[in-house]
């Protein structure tokens, strides 16, 4: 996601604090209040807000497809799926949207290499299950105990290193044209900066969009795809996922990171619409319809779902915290999906604009990743933090990995997985002081 407000600085105060003291009775209210005020926009004006939510989601969701090579329509159709999956087991209280993870991008391609995407889906499954264990684990133990094993000095780092890993393939793809990259990636910053309203949250649709013109009008867009597609409606092009020890080792431990995003965003929901979602529905509801979700999608060929903070911001900016309006723009991404033009539209958007996007987008995990060090006043003066930082940092980047043999069982941990469980358990052991 281009807005991943990973907020990490947030969760440490909700330990600290208490959750009675992160949201007060007064906003409480409030948010009732708006609730009730809701209850009178009329449906076409219901349909209209779903529509301004499936169009922010919609830039970030097609691109991850696009970079790792899955099926885009299936993309869409189970981001659809999964975000009323949310919905059904968080009892309709939470107004978030699924869209596609960037987080798994550089296991899935590198999974991809070495066999195929559907032994990545696998992995995807595994991940979402992982949620489902750690919604167990906070149902039994409570949230402050479970969180408390992933402090900014670990997450920041982690996230970092998504974003780093990432890097190679944002100038892979960008090199092809980089008039393209240049003009896409130009054109998102520019929103960014300088966008006001509901376009500020929009720029990775406007430098695609924006990006896709100067393709059309230099002559470096190929429309075959399109015509290959003769169908108004279609079901999406589902594939099953397939299972392998390796590659699932490699894939789901990811979700270390991805439970701390969705932890932050559901923060950040409740704080947009004061409504202790922590509370109720609770956070191992939210995390338990995250995870179905993941797994569900990657099931039949999609990536991975996370609660996007774009659609964050639509609440934010619009006033309207309405969840149905959420489950309309669900409905639309499904329709969307089984449109098989849509798909293949999507498809004729050139390598190097999309080049051009990843280059801000990946950078800015890796940002968020240090940004979150510096809001959490991380002590680098520490050595104790310095050295769990820079094993994480070394580990993830520099492609180590452990052979674990035991009996008939044999499969390696790598990367980023290896990073995260080293960097755990360094926290845990090394002394405070």
């Amino acid at each position: 996601m281009f807005y991943t407000l990973i907020l990490l600085g947030e969760v440490d105060k909700y330990i600290m604090k208490g959750e009675s003291q992160m949201i007060t009775k007064e906003n409480l209210a409030l948010g009732n209040s708006l609730t009730t005020n809701l209850n009178a926009i009329s449906l076409h004006k219901k349909i209209i807000l779903g529509i301004q939510h499936t169009f922010t989601m919609f830039g970030a969701t097609v691109l991850v497809p696009l970079i790792t090579q899955m099926d885009i329509s299936v993309a869409l159709f189970m981001a659809g799926v999964g975000t009323l999956l949310f919905h059904l087991i968080t009892k309709g209280k939470v107004p978030a949207f699924l869209g596609s993870s960037f987080a798994f991008i550089a296991p899935i391609l590198a999974v991809a290499e070495m066999s195929n995407l559907q032994y990545a889906q696998g992995g995807l499954v595994v991940a979402g299950l992982v949620y489902l264990i750690m919604a167990g684990l906070i149902s039994i133990f409570g949230v402050e105990k479970i969180i408390s094993f992933f402090p900014p000095v670990i997450t920041g780092p982690i996230i970092m290193v998504i974003g780093l890993k990432l890097a190679p393939v944002a100038i892979d793809m960008a090199s092809s044209n980089w008039l393209l990259a240049i003009v896409s990636f130009s054109i998102v910053t520019a929103v960014s900066i300088y966008g006001r309203g509901f376009l500020k949250v929009l720029p990775v649709l406007v430098g695609l969009l924006g990006g896709y013109a100067v393709a059309l009008l230099t002559g470096n867009v190929d429309f075959t795809p399109v015509a290959e597609a003769n169908k108004l409606f279609a079901l999406p092009n589902f594939t099953l996922a397939k299972f392998n020890l390796q590659t699932v080792m490699m894939i789901a431990p990811v979700a270390v990171a991805t439970m701390i995003e969705h932890v932050g965003d559901i923060l950040a929901i409740g704080t947009t619409v004061k409504k202790d979602f922590v509370k109720d529905p609770g956070l191992n509801k939210t995390l338990l319809g995250d995870g179905i979700a993941t797994s569900v999608s990657a099931m039949f060929g999609g990536p991975a779902n996370t609660t996007y903070s774009e659609n964050t911001g639509v609440l934010a900016l619009t006033k309207v915290h309405d969840p149905s309006i959420v489950r309309i723009a669900a409905v639309f991404a499904i329709v969307l999906g089984i449109m098989p033009k849509v798909g293949a539209i999507i498809k004729t958007i050139p390598t190097a604009v999309v080049g051009g996007i990843s280059i801000v987008l990946f950078g800015m995990i890796a940002a968020i990743g240090a940004r979150s060090l510096v809001e959490n006043k991380v002590d680098f003066s520490n050595s104790r933090n310095l050295l769990i930082a820079a094993v994480i940092m070394v580990l993830g980047l520099g492609g180590a990995s452990l052979p674990i043999n035991i009996g008939m069982v044999n499969f390696t941990i790598e990367g980023m997985a290896l990073a995260a469980i080293v960097g755990i358990a360094l926290n845990k052991i090394l002394p405070q002081r």
